[in-house]
C-alpha cells in the first residue's frame, strides 16, 4: 500500500486496512473511511481526521498528540493511545475503549462518550462541557479540576473517582454511582442527582456539605 498516497488523503476508502506502526503524522485523512482499520502503534501526531470514519478501528498505543479527531470513533479501541492536546470536540466515542489513554489538555467539549470505558483515566482539567457521558465507566478516574458543566452523567460509574474542584454546574448525575468519590470543593450548582449513590463520597466544600444524602444500593 502506497503510504505517500494515503498521507496525501487521496485514498478515501481504507476500511479494514492494515496500517500498524505506519508513520502518518501530519497526514490529511479527513473524511477517509478507516472503519475496522488496524492502526495500532501508528504515528498520527498532528494529523487531520475531520469527519473520518474510524468505527471499530484499532488505535491501541497510537500516537495522536495534537491530532484533529473530530471524527466517528464508535467502538474504537484507543487503549494506551496518546491523545495529548488532541481535538475531540463533538467526536463520536460511544462504546470506545479509552483505558490508560493519555488525555492531557485534550479538547472534548460536546463529545459523545456514552458507554465508553474510561476506567482509571487521567482527565484532570480536561474540557468535557456538555459531553454525553451516560453510563460511562469512570471508576477511579482523575477528574480533578475537570470542566463537566452541563455534562450528562446519567447512570455513570464514578466510584472512587477524584472530582476535587470539578465544575459540575448544571450536570446530570441522575442514577450515577459516586460511592467513595472525592468531590472536595466541587461546584454542583444547578446539578441534578436523583437516585445517585453517594455512599462514602466526600462532599466537603460543596453545596451538599452537611446534608443527609439518600444512599442507593
Amino acid at each position: 500500500m502506497d503510504i505517500a498516497t494515503i498521507r496525501a488523503g487521496k485514498l478515501k476508502h481504507l476500511a479494514g486496512a492494515d496500517l500498524e506502526d505506519e508513520d502518518l503524522s501530519h497526514a490529511d485523512l479527513s473524511k477517509v473511511n478507516l472503519s475496522g482499520a488496524n492502526l495500532s502503534g501508528a504515528n498520527l501526531a498532528a494529523a487531520k481526521l475531520i469527519g473520518a470514519n474510524l468505527d471499530g478501528a484499532n488505535l491501541v498505543g497510537c500516537q495522536l498528540t495534537g491530532t484533529d479527531l473530530r471524527a466517528n470513533l464508535l467502538g474504537a479501541n484507543l487503549m494506551q493511545a496518546d491523545l495529548t492536546e488532541a481535538d475531540l470536540r463533538g467526536a463520536n466515542l460511544r462504546g470506545a475503549n479509552l483505558m490508560q489513554a493519555r488525555l492531557s489538555n485534550t479538547a472534548m467539549a460536546g463529545a459523545f462518550l456514552s458507554g465508553a470505558n474510561l476506567m482509571g483515566v487521567n482527565l484532570q482539567r480536561v474540557d468535557l462541557r456538555g459531553a454525553d457521558l451516560r453510563g460511562v465507566n469512570l471508576s477511579g478516574a482523575n477528574l480533578s479540576g475537570t470542566n463537566l458543566a452541563q455534562a450528562d452523567l446519567q447512570g455513570a460509574i464514578l466510584s472512587n473517582a477524584n472530582l476535587e474542584e470539578a465544575d459540575l454546574r448544571d450536570a446530570n448525575l441522575a442514577g450515577a454511582n459516586l460511592s467513595g468519590a472525592n468531590l472536595l470543593c466541587a461546584d454542583l450548582e444547578g446539578a441534578s442527582w436523583a437516585g445517585a449513590n453517594w455512599s462514602g463520597a466526600c462532599v466537603v466544600g460543596t453545596l451538599l456539605e452537611g446534608k443527609v444524602l439518600k444512599i442507593v444500593d
